[in-house]
């Protein structure tokens, strides 16, 4: 490979990169930020140093004993349930967003496979989860807990189940206060939770809509 070919990759490479990072830095600002979390430690967890500093909001460091802590990216799964045309969506029965509507899901846990994590999350909160599902998209979130907001990537799965009865699930009253049918005209897209799973709900209707496979590779730019 010539000297000059490499050096157009190497730029090229360069570009896309930049490219990446200015358009997710432009969907984290849309997302509210996470500038907040540089207030969740007001002391050094390893030696109590008050000196403990935060960089670009998402690390702490700690110039006395050389602690260092990451504020990374949590990750998280749903499901969209589809049931003769409707979907499922859950009621909030906590903090945060609690009493607006969400999608079957959480967060993955340790040594957990998203879809693993999905199906748990399922199961926990109304005690039935679909034998089947199939990935959708994933989308980037800000979720908040106790004033501190975390940064998160929501991996999304959908399933098409022929029946769903109510009345013989096993609802966690702690996560879910009602469980709810509902076709696309009639979803309360103001009370959604959270701006990823609308997204996904948008992409998979849309998806149905047109006839077409609602699995993607895109990057979908937030406007």
């Amino acid at each position: 490979m010539g000297s000059s070919t490499k050096k157009n990759r190497n730029s090229d490479n360069a570009s896309i990169l930049q490219e990446q990072n200015e358009r997710a830095a432009k969907t984290l600002l849309h997302l509210g930020g996470i500038r907040e979390a540089a207030a969740a430690f007001k002391f050094c967890p390893a030696c109590a140093s008050p000196k403990l500093y935060s960089v670009r909001d998402r690390m702490w460091v700690c110039p006395d004993c050389g602690f260092e802590y990451f504020h990374n990216v949590a990750t998280a799964a749903g499901i969209i349930i589809e049931v003769n045309g409707s979907i499922v969506v859950l009621k909030r029965a906590k903090e945060p967003r609690k009493g607006t509507y969400a999608l079957p899901g959480g967060f993955v846990e340790s040594g957990e496979r998203a879809e693993d994590a999905a199906l748990r999350e399922c199961r926990e909160e109304i005690g039935w989860a679909p034998e089947k599902i199939e990935f959708l998209a994933s989308y980037p979130n800000i979720y908040r807990y106790h004033n501190i907001p975390y940064a998160t990537c929501d991996l999304y799965f959908s399933a098409k189940v022929p029946s769903f009865n109510n009345a013989e699930l096993d609802i966690d009253p702690e996560e879910t206060s009602e469980v709810l049918l509902l076709s696309a005209d009639a979803i309360p897209w103001e009370l959604i939770a959270f701006e990823s799973a609308q997204r996904a709900l948008r992409k998979y209707l849309l998806s149905r809509s047109i006839g077409l496979p609602p699995r993607s590779m895109e990057w979908e730019v937030l406007e």
